[in-house]
């Protein structure tokens, strides 16, 4: 390590200890580094035990037990996430009206797009706007994001129900970035029956719908039904579509964009 990230980690570590949660951005600033390196700087003291990450900063160190389910959620399979975040993110485009469900694989646009004029996020999720609202005030993107209205679910840090869909029936979107519990042939599954409602009603108001789908979702059902492969223009996964889901192939595309690309 050399001496500059030393001290930097130092002071991170003394900054979070004083103030117990601080935020990218700041640091950032402080440093005179791009959130990038910050980022990088929060791995590296997470995996010694000195700070926790939160998306957008860093907390007190604590156990995993203690972190929030969707938190815990984002790190599973993070890698092939982000992997198909980033082909995602070379769909948006200046000006789009853009829809985010919930879900721990949409929620990494967020957290990497850049360089993005414009844009109008409409999500179901309180933690995809925490984070877009980030990218806004980092200058990694412009534009506005809308929170849906609704009843709250503070273990999915989201928000579903009548008033959830009553708004999205007066929107009209460019793109919809679609997350899902799982996969099997022309089927797709959702765990939660609100939130699958939310995205399938997103779906409806949407000129093109792309579905977000890593590894762990494929061949997998779960409780509800929420769409076809009718319903999708794009399916991007971080693995090829097995040969026999032929309603797929067309539509299915394999992700091999990296964060240097982006």
């Amino acid at each position: 390590m050399n001496h500059l990230k030393e001290e930097r980690h130092r002071l991170i570590i003394q900054w979070v200890n004083e103030e117990k949660r601080v935020s990218v951005a700041k640091m950032a600033k402080k440093f005179s580094v791009t959130p990038e390196t910050i980022r990088r700087d929060l791995t590296e003291l997470e995996e010694l035990e000195q700070i926790t990450r939160v998306h957008g900063g860093a907390v007190l160190y604590t156990t995993l037990e203690k972190e929030q389910a969707y938190l815990r959620k984002l790190d599973i399979n993070r890698a092939d996430k982000e992997q198909i975040a980033f082909e995602a993110i070379s769909r948006i485009e200046d000006g789009d009206t853009i829809g985010i469900d919930v879900g721990t694989t949409t929620f990494h646009i967020a957290d990497l797009i850049q360089n993005v004029k414009n844009l109008t996020v409409v999500t179901n999720s309180i933690a995809a706007a925490d984070r877009f609202n980030q990218a806004i005030e980092e200058k990694r993107v412009t534009g506005k994001v809308i929170l849906l209205g609704g009843f709250t679910n503070p273990a999915q840090s989201s928000v579903s129900g009548a008033m959830t869909l009553e708004w999205l029936s007066h929107m009209h979107m460019d793109k919809a970035f679609i997350s899902c519990g799982g996969i099997v042939g022309d089927t797709i599954y959702d765990y939660d029956l609100d939130e699958s409602l939310v995205s399938a009603k997103m779906m409806a108001r949407s000129k093109k719908n792309i579905l977000l789908v890593d590894s762990s979702k494929i061949g997998i059902p779960s409780f509800f039904s929420f769409g076809d492969a009718s319903h999708f223009d794009e399916v991007i996964s971080n693995q090829p579509c097995p040969k026999e889901w032929k309603e797929w192939y067309k539509r299915w595309i394999i992700a091999k964009r990296s964060g240097s690309e982006c």
